[in-house]
């Protein structure tokens, strides 16, 4: 997991290939103008999901994973704190893994939470199990899924 400030993203691009897209997309759009929805950048290799949903309670947030993309979550407004568990260490999982929408849920409660300001994101990997939403009021962001394993590039 990363937790860092937009204004410092540069220092990740060379991570995966397409981590400097998902940034340059955030540069070069107006995040605020586009309604919530799901956008395909680079195919099923880069989408960007925009949310402006209610905040949840640390009760209500499941832990999740990931095993196709790697997440890229950016908060634009509101007041977001995200919670992080090892996926090793996941032992209560809700239901199996979900093919057709990548994802599992777990019952386990994260070891540690980090408070995400706007401007300011953290990329989960698939070994890292989150649990983001977590605030009051609510939250506007931008969830980049990256495939862990791009095609056709």
């Amino acid at each position: 997991m990363i937790f860092s400030s937009l204004s410092q993203s540069d220092r990740y691009t060379a991570l995966h290939p397409l981590f400097q897209r998902a940034f340059d997309h955030i540069r070069n759009t107006d995040l605020f103008a586009i309604a919530p929805g799901r956008y395909n950048i680079v195919g099923d290799n880069l989408i960007a999901i925009v949310e402006q949903v209610p905040a949840k309670t640390k009760e209500m947030a499941k832990l999740e994973a990931h095993r196709k993309y790697i997440d890229i979550q950016l908060v634009l407004e509101g007041d977001e704190t995200m919670g992080w568990k090892p996926l090793a260490d996941c032992l209560n999982p809700i239901s199996e893994h979900s093919m057709e929408k990548d994802i599992r849920f777990f019952h386990d409660a994260p070891v540690s939470y980090i408070p995400v300001p706007p401007d300011h994101f953290c990329i989960f990997f698939p070994e890292d199990a989150h649990a983001p939403l977590v605030g009051t009021g609510t939250i506007r962001k931008v969830i980049f899924k990256v495939a862990v394993n791009p095609t056709g590039l």
